[in-house]
């Protein structure tokens, strides 16, 4: 190659690559339209969304990879997010209600099975999954941006976010999306909490923990895991938090306890010196006192060491102002109270109350509130995961989970996949005029079509009560929109970009039942459809309203609604398989209740009886509207055909070649008593 040349087309490379670079900097700022804050598993999914919209965006992380949280986190390096593999089925939106680890991409093969085929798997798998995800969809990804403040300014232009990292370097976005996580270790204070050990730092070497009595502070997963490990080794482990424990089994929720973790329960119901009792912490004092025990392994004979005893607050005495290792045996519980349970000394006393959100970098300008939930450790969000006074800084994540805190699956990643691409959608909309994507379908499709996103979808699986299917009825045709923020309903307009019409509206969601049973004892499941408003377990719940709800038929919805009370509702009785394509109990009354809704027959007829009907009646039904009288010809079975042929429109040869008279054999006869016909072999499992 020619020197001159060569030179040519490096400059050229050079000036491309230095123009690509001027236009991210002005006046020293690097400007992006999109800043994603962390490069976890919520910032790696919106980055995704971004890619793929082709804007213009970069995410920025501390540290050296991405998902470094699980670098650490948990402690004892296993993860209870289900990696259900083999589920018998080929289909990918079915398989993702059982695999909770991977994130939405147009790459069928870029899921978490190809890390780890565990059924629990390691927490070292998820950083080398999420490297993998960054590397295959060439996500825009800084590492080593340690930002320490974030704050908004005002101009001509509207308002943006500054962000300034560790070098004094900024970065502007007009839209900033906080995917940090929780990571900074929630703590209470009380008298002695300075003797308490901390989760994030404790020995993950059970043995550590051989013959020593040992008392947690929480009862969630992470205080279980801790107990899990030491349970063989300790002498004895208490756990102390003010609430009870709650079963994830029982609640539905996924952030309280796993049966995973709980081996606990065992010991302790069947006393073998484990146990659990609630007291609020901040009314707890943690009293240190040395004293003479037995030689243990190692020491000497009579040596001295310190214990740590529980007591309460309200026995010391008033007005005392000693450290709180100095306590006299009058102080402590076991003085008053003679069976006080917690009367024995510890060895060690450990926190483990789980993570809270990062507030600190975010200056006055720039900072949501604190959430009214989960005691403020989470910032508080609108419907639509905007930071609360902080219009263009969005949430995403387990930091956005007190929208559905304690309810459905926000705060993990099966769960936030699904609302990262809510907020995308909803991004695209309002910056880009790119309304929430749609399917339009003839009002003859819409019970398939709604039998197919029930036993398949699994965004509004995962995400219950908080995501679900928004159909915009228009008479012999309907909208179909996936995935809406339900409590955003009453903004619906605004958000998606698509206008609810005089026919009304319905929306499909998946819920639980709300009466309190024995989710293991008989009769714990309801089989009858005709009482499928009693269902317990998820299961699909129809809402029709003849307009779109407001702000105060939202605010006055009856308690534990996930939407105001409708114009009419359908529950389709719950269903072991979670298929709901029965076609009595499920299929039947679907369709019954969308004709009372669209007023409308939606029952599929053959080609034979819309034939018939075109001759006998000024109006066929709307299935054969829009389907044989719309040019769809005239299938050749049965008694038409043979009237057919008796009429000599066909050769007898052709009728014989064709399919054979009578009912067809793949069509069941106990589906007639359903109202279907021919649309019976509807196969969902696409």
């Amino acid at each position: 190659m020619e020197p001159n040349l060569l030179c040519f087309i490096l400059s050229t490379l050079f000036g491309f690559a230095l123009t690509s670079f001027n236009q991210h900097l002005h006046n020293g700022t690097r400007h992006y339209n999109y800043c994603v804050l962390g490069a976890g598993p919520a910032g790696l999914q919106m980055g995704f969304f971004l890619s793929k919209a082709n804007r213009d965006y970069i995410i920025l992380e501390r540290n050296s990879g991405p998902g470094s949280f699980f670098n650490k986190y948990p402690r004892h390096r296993k993860l209870i997010s289900i990696n259900k593999i083999h589920t018998g089925r080929w289909n990918r939106e079915f398989n993702l209600r059982h695999d909770w680890n991977s994130l939405l991409s147009d790459n069928p093969d870029l899921l978490f099975r190809k890390v780890s085929g565990e059924f629990y798997p390691p927490a070292d798998a998820f950083p080398l999954y999420l490297s993998t995800f960054v590397r295959e969809l060439g996500l825009k990804v800084q590492y080593g941006v340690d930002v320490g403040r974030v704050r908004s300014v005002q101009s001509a232009a509207g308002r943006s976010y500054v962000l300034t990292d560790q070098h004094a370097a900024d970065y502007s976005c007009s839209v900033l999306l906080v995917a940090t996580g929780l990571w900074v270790p929630q703590e209470v204070e009380f008298a002695g909490s300075d003797l308490v050990e901390g989760y994030e730092s404790i020995s993950t070497n059970p043995d550590d923990y051989k013959g020593q009595a040992v008392l947690i502070l929480g009862k969630g997963n992470s205080a279980f895991e801790t107990t899990q490990s030491i349970l063989g080794r300790a002498s004895r482990v208490h756990m102390l938090s003010s609430s009870p424990v709650r079963l994830a089994w029982q609640t539905h929720y996924v952030g309280d306890l796993r049966a995973v973790n709980n081996e606990l329960l065992d010991t302790y119901q069947l006393k073998s010196l484990d146990g659990l009792v609630e007291a609020h912490l901040e009314d707890i004092v943690i009293a240190k006192q040395e004293e003479r025990g037995r030689r243990r392994s190692g020491g000497k004979k009579g040596e001295t060491r310190a214990k740590l005893y529980l007591g309460l607050q309200k026995f010391r005495q008033a007005g005392d102002e000693r450290n709180a290792s100095d306590v006299s045996p009058e102080e402590l519980p076991g003085h008053h109270i003679d069976n006080f349970p917690l009367r024995r000394p510890y060895d060690r006393v450990i926190r483990c109350l789980g993570f809270r959100f990062n507030f600190s970098i975010f200056d006055s300008s720039a900072r949501p509130p604190h959430s009214h939930n989960a005691k403020g450790r989470l910032p508080g969000v609108t419907a639509w995961y905007e930071g609360k006074n902080t219009p263009g800084l969005f949430l995403l994540g387990t930091a956005s989970h007190s929208r559905d805190y304690r309810g459905s699956a926000g705060g993990f990643v099966h769960g936030f996949r699904y609302t990262a691409r809510a907020v995308h959608r909803l991004l695209e909309h309002r910056y880009h005029g790119n309304p929430w994507p749609s399917t339009r379908l003839m009002t003859t499709q819409l019970t398939s079509w709604i039998l197919k996103r029930v036993g398949e979808a699994s965004g509004p699986y995962q995400m219950f009560e908080v995501l679900g299917d928004v159909i915009l009825l228009q008479g012999s045709h309907c909208e179909y929109i996936e995935e809406f923020l339900l409590q955003a309903l009453p903004r619906f307009a605004s958000l998606s970009g698509h206008e609810v019409s005089s026919h009304g509206l319905i929306v499909v969601v998946m819920q639980y039942g709300k009466k309190k049973i024995d989710y293991l004892g008989r009769g714990r499941a309801e089989t009858d459809w005709t009482k499928a408003w009693k269902s317990n377990f998820l299961h699909p719940v129809l809402y029709y309203y003849d307009s779109l709800p407001t702000e105060q038929d939202m605010k006055m919805r009856p308690h534990g609604w996930p939407l105001p009370r409708p114009k009419a509702i359908h529950h389709m009785v719950e269903d072991f398989l979670t298929e709901w394509d029965g076609p009595l109990s499920h299929i039947q009354p679907l369709r019954r209740f969308l004709e009372h809704c669209i007023q409308t027959d939606l029952r599929a007829f053959s080609a034979e009886t819309c034939f018939r009907s075109a001759l006998t009646h000024r109006r066929s039904p709307l299935s054969c509207q829009q389907g044989y009288l719309n040019q769809r010809g005239v299938q050749r079975y049965g008694q038409l055909t043979r009237g057919v042929y008796e009429a000599g429109l066909v050769p007898a040869e052709q009728v014989s070649a064709g399919t054979s008279t009578g009912a067809s054999p793949a069509f069941p006869n106990y589906l007639a008593p359903a109202g279907a016909s021919v649309s019976s072999g509807l196969k969902l499992d696409l």
